[in-house]
């Protein structure tokens, strides 16, 4: 069961508790989701681009999603978003996050309108956004495209460590492009070593409220 819980910025989360952990950072889900995957990923890997292909592992409530395609909206820049889910939350449980506050009324609805189709096969959400969200694992995720940009958004390695394995890790980041970004909210030694043994570039930057560092890594 998920429990919609507020977080330290006025945003809520959810509990899940399945597995044991938020969704998102008690210390402020719209801040961490912005700090994170808009900042130091996709305004960092957008610099100069006309379109952009994010692949995200972790829907989970779309926030960093809605987030995205607000910004490539307001930037013009064609984004092309894949997320992996394995477990897809009910289109009721995402309406009562109340995130449509931090979106224009258009790009709420562009998504709540297509979510339950992009489940099961990619939609066109407007002119700029393509959305696809495979009802899949991780490990067993295919497919022929290569990204620009990796969210790793999984839960921590203490409440699914499988998610971070070194084996994981080294398959998620082969579907990025040579050039490509990896960011995740997570810093550990182990998935350093992890993604420098894939060819990757690491930097160490500022971590979201309550996080000291995170991690971005770019792949030679």
């Amino acid at each position: 069961m998920n429990i919609i819980t507020p977080t330290a910025d006025g945003s809520n989360t959810l509990y899940n508790e399945t597995i044991g952990e938020h969704y998102h950072s008690k210390h402020g889900a719209l801040q961490e989701s912005k700090h994170v995957f808009i900042d130091a990923g996709l305004k960092f890997a957008s610099v100069g681009k006309a379109e952009i292909s994010i692949l995200e592992v972790g829907f989970g409530t779309g926030l960093n999603f809605i987030l995205s395609f607000e910004y490539c909206t307001l930037n013009n820049i064609k984004l092309d978003y894949t997320s992996i889910e394995a477990f897809p939350l009910t289109i009721d449980v995402i309406k009562q996050t109340r995130y449509s506050e931090y979106v224009s009324e258009q790009t709420w609805k562009g998504f709540i309108s297509n979510y339950e189709s992009a489940l099961k096969t990619e939609q066109t959400i407007s002119p700029i956004c393509d959305l696809e969200i495979p009802h899949t694992t991780l490990a067993d995720f295919e497919t022929d495209k290569k990204f620009d940009v990796i969210y790793y958004d999984a839960f921590s390695v203490q409440h699914q460590p499988e998610m971070w394995s070194d084996e994981i890790i080294a398959h998620a980041c082969s579907f990025l492009k040579p050039g490509g970004t990896f960011v995740t909210y997570a810093i550990t030694g182990k998935l350093k070593r992890a993604v420098k043994a894939n060819g990757f570039t690491i930097e160490k930057l500022p971590g979201a409220p309550g996080k000291r560092e995170m991690l971005r890594a770019i792949k030679a």
